[in-house]
């Protein structure tokens, strides 16, 4: 007999973002994944079988909700926010401090929880940018919550699948780059498709801690299920 497939239930944050909207994406059309749950400040605008949408507006205090985030083990976190034109406070509760409280709440309700987070290539807590060290810092810090395994993706430059909503529009007009980055800068360049199924593949492994830049990504995703 064949081995037995665990039932996979995650939950994905920033799905009104291209990163999350293509991550739901893969996790939609995946027969590894039985049930998605999303939490927007607004509706994402997808509807599915196994797809269910919490709206709620203040990530910092999940109490109200926090009995609808049992019963999962992974959390997909693509929420985040650009450092361009932010304050060094601001950007650091939005992408620190949101981030840790997410996480810290998801392990305090879910054991052998897997949580993998997209912060991006050049992260470094003790890089030369601002957006650098604290995104390094929040890698680091949520590699010391108690999950069964932590991902850290590190991507850089993601071709969108095509006819996402959120894909940002000068993408239209720099595709043309991504064959030529790939060829001669793998590290930094990988598909929105290679992505959502690196994170997918995660599931399979076990107590694993790792940072995976865009090679690493690609090969995650090319794994066998």
């Amino acid at each position: 007999m064949g081995k037995t497939r665990a039932i996979n239930n995650v939950i994905i944050t920033g799905s009104t973002g291209m990163v999350g909207e293509g991550v739901l994406i893969q996790c939609l059309n995946s027969p590894e994944i039985d049930a998605v749950l999303v939490i927007n400040r607004k509706p994402c605008g997808y509807n599915h079988a196994k797809l269910k949408e919490i709206i709620h507006q203040d990530f910092f205090n999940f109490s109200s909700i926090e009995d609808q985030l049992k019963g999962y083990n992974a959390c997909f976190f693509c929420l985040g926010i650009s450092s361009v034109g932010v304050d060094n406070d601001t950007y650091y509760r939005m992408t620190y401090t949101l981030t840790l409280h997410v996480a810290e709440t998801l392990s305090k309700l879910n054991d052998k929880m897997t949580f993998c987070y997209v912060s991006g290539s050049g992260t470094d807590e003790n890089g030369r940018l601002n957006w650098q060290k604290v995104k390094g810092k929040t890698e680091n810090d949520l590699t010391k919550i108690p999950f069964e395994q932590v991902y850290h993706f590190r991507p850089g430059f993601i071709k969108p699948i095509k006819g996402q909503k959120y894909a940002h529009n000068f993408y239209k007009y720099i595709n043309w780059i991504f064959p030529i980055g790939r060829k001669f800068f793998a590290n930094g360049f990988c598909t929105m498709t290679e992505l959502g199924d690196a994170m997918i593949n995660t599931l399979s492994h076990n107590s694993e801690r790792r940072i995976l830049e865009g090679k690493d990504i690609i090969a995650l995703a090319n794994e066998p299920s």
